[in-house]
């Protein structure tokens, strides 16, 4: 089976394709269809934004689709940026701008009410139009400052209580077998195994 992957984020992909591994699926990226126009995420979920890019890329390559929209949700900011991580110091902003930002606007609330939670939804799109989705969250603590060099995103500055580190300073293998995108990905293996039947 094929599967095209609905993200042009190489991080997502490589994280995707760890988690995945073992099934019998050919994975594709959007790089193997250089045409593809952008899909625009204006959903107010994160499941209004995975349905909708899984869908139109089912749609325009007549093969299933699997999507991520994932993000951070900050407690003190009323979970914002939420559906706007990605751009929330701009449209196309990068990883360290938007952890600025996120820094900038908790400046002076303590450790204690710095709660924040990492949410994923995973949605796969048959090309028929039948859709599946499948959500997974980790909750923790915006840090005061970055630390650690791996992982992408805001991954510097969310602190996992049970490690008292950031996911940046985790290994990959740990960071893979506690993160919201693999607890959505655990559950959406087992959508793709019925699929396999």
């Amino acid at each position: 089976m094929e599967i095209v992957l609905a993200t042009g984020n190489l991080h997502k992909v490589k994280e995707i394709k760890d988690i995945l591994k073992g099934l019998d699926i050919k994975f594709l990226t959007l790089q193997d269809f250089p045409k593809m126009p952008d899909i625009v995420e204006d959903g107010k979920t994160f499941e209004e934004n995975a349905v909708k890019k899984a869908k139109e890329i089912a749609r325009l390559t007549g093969k299933i689709a699997l999507s991520d929209d994932s993000g951070i949700e900050a407690e003190a900011l009323n979970n914002a940026p939420g559906v706007y991580s990605a751009r929330f110091a701009g449209e196309k902003a990068s990883g360290s701008a938007n952890n600025k930002k996120l820094i900038e606007l908790l400046k002076g609330i303590p450790l204690a009410r710095r709660k924040a939670r990492f949410v994923c939804v995973i949605a796969i799109a048959e090309p028929g139009g039948r859709i599946y989705t499948a959500e997974g969250e980790l909750k923790g603590i915006i840090a005061l400052r970055p630390a650690g060099k791996r992982g992408f995103g805001y991954d510097p500055l969310f602190i996992v209580p049970r490690y008292k580190k950031t996911v940046a300073q985790l290994s990959a293998g740990v960071k893979n077998s506690i993160s919201h995108r693999s607890k959505a990905l655990k559950k959406a293996k087992g959508i793709l195994k019925q699929l396999l039947k």
